[in-house]
């Protein structure tokens, strides 16, 4: 896990939570990370690539979703 550092933004605190499959309509186990702000960067519904790392988890964006988290550093 690296944490803060120079051309990183904090987003905010996440809620994460392991979905169980069967319950509350989870259809298979997943993990699920909860944060209105990644709406802003991926939208529902759009796939994209997740790599586990130490300390977390990396995750890809496509060329329209780069263009958008692009946007809001742009904002600061």
């Amino acid at each position: 896990m690296s944490g803060p550092g120079f051309g990183k933004k904090l987003l905010g605190k996440a809620n994460v939570y392991i979905h169980e499959k069967g319950k509350s309509n989870a259809r298979i186990t997943h993990i699920d990370i909860e944060l209105p702000e990644l709406n802003k960067i991926i939208k529902p519904k759009e796939p994209t690539y997740v790599q586990g790392k130490p300390g977390g988890v990396f995750i890809g964006l496509k060329k329209e979703m780069i263009k958008r988290a692009e946007e809001l550093l742009d904002k600061d």
